[in-house]
């Protein structure tokens, strides 16, 4: 029983009596541990027949993980064993951690991850969207869309809690499909509402790009929402075009070839060169908000804003500069020649009502 709740590459050996010992390599995660672990309760309690009896079974397991609970086996299983007497002491059919607050951590990771594999059924993820305008005009040209969990109890759970766990746990595959496909379909309903003609910008994720199912995805949702391929933009990051340069050359091309333009996130944090960015058929960059921020105080924050600006120039592609909040700071991207802005001198990001109405009125200017 025991080796069949394991992976075949797992170990699963008996210490002596009724104590047993499993060794799980590769695992990164104590929530990946944690779920072991109640595969191996559930598997143990199921009842057995034994000379035509029906025996119940019950188990206690203690966790110990590599490095932070012991850099050898004799401390890892010594750390375990206390762990497990921790988990009989508080009842049958139980585990624990080592350290409790691991433990606790462990389990408020498990039941946020359960939630939100229920969000998206349940209705919970929504769309908000945050405008970008040109500089020299503020006309809205594009709009970038972001996702929001309102959770069932009706808390807002900070994306920066959500995202991280969706992409470690691969929830955020199912997860940018829905943002994708959501943000086709109401670019075209403003379309259809005879709404100024905008572009939609959707992030992918590092694990979304390197999906084999990426391109056909993209497509779907263009053809599913009736979206020309015109008015959607894909942004990635710096980091995730730099992991694999030949593998993601060939993606955008793919990519490209659907008719949607392509972006590159939070550029000047990476390691980009001007021989791999020459490579992408990329047609933005959107210059990172640390550098923005700094900009009116930090000299060297400018020159390398400006020297963005210019390398994008010189390469043919738009800039776009991420976290405007300041007349300030518009006036110095205007001189660098920056071509687009977006932060909360513009908006802040407005649900799809909010956004429609922002674009109804021309306020502070809209149009392609």
């Amino acid at each position: 029983r025991l080796s069949a709740s394991v992976r075949e590459h797992d170990t699963v050996a008996r210490l002596g009596g009724d104590e047993f010992v499993v060794v799980l390599p590769e695992i990164t995660r104590p929530e990946d541990a944690a779920m072991v672990a109640r595969k191996v309760l559930s598997t143990v309690a199921q009842a057995a027949m034994l000379e035509g009896q029906e025996i119940s079974l019950s188990a206690s397991v203690g966790i110990g993980l590599y490095p932070k609970d012991g850099t050898d086996h004799d401390v890892l299983l010594r750390n375990a064993d206390a762990a497990m007497y921790r988990a009989k002491e508080s009842g049958r059919n139980r585990y624990r951690f080592y350290t409790a607050d691991m433990n606790e951590r462990a389990l408020e990771r498990l039941e946020l991850e359960a939630r939100l594999r229920h969000a998206l059924a349940r209705e919970e993820l929504v769309l908000h969207y945050q405008p970008l305008c040109r500089v020299s005009d503020r006309a809205i040209t594009d709009v970038e869309a972001l996702v929001r969990w309102r959770s069932a109890d009706g808390s807002l759970v900070p994306p920066s809690e959500f995202i991280p766990l969706a992409e470690e746990s691969g929830l955020i595959v199912p997860i940018g499909e829905w943002i994708l496909g959501m943000a086709c379909r109401q670019n075209k309903a403003w379309l259809d509402a005879g709404l100024p003609s905008i572009g939609v910008a959707v992030n992918l994720s590092a694990r979304q790009f390197r999906e084999k199912g990426l391109v056909a995805s993209v497509r779907r949702a263009l053809e599913a929402s009736g979206l020309p391929a015109r008015h959607l933009k894909l942004e990635i990051t710096e980091g995730t075009v730099m992991h694999d340069v030949e593998k993601a050359a060939a993606i955008l091309v793919e990519l490209k070839a659907l008719g949607v333009d392509i972006a590159v996130d939070d550029f000047g944090t990476g390691y980009s060169s001007l021989a791999y960015l020459r490579r992408f058929p990329i047609d933005q960059l959107k210059i990172d908000r640390s550098f923005v921020h700094d900009m009116a105080t930090q000299p060297e924050s400018a020159a390398l804003v400006r020297g963005i600006v210019a390398l994008a120039k010189s390469l043919r592609l738009q800039t776009v500069a991420e976290g405007v909040e300041t007349e300030a700071q518009v006036r110095i991207l205007e001189a660098a020649g920056c071509d687009k802005i977006q932060g909360y001198v513009v908006s802040p990001p407005l649900p799809p009502d909010a956004l429609g109405a922002l674009l109804r009125r021309g306020d502070p200017g809209a149009g392609a």
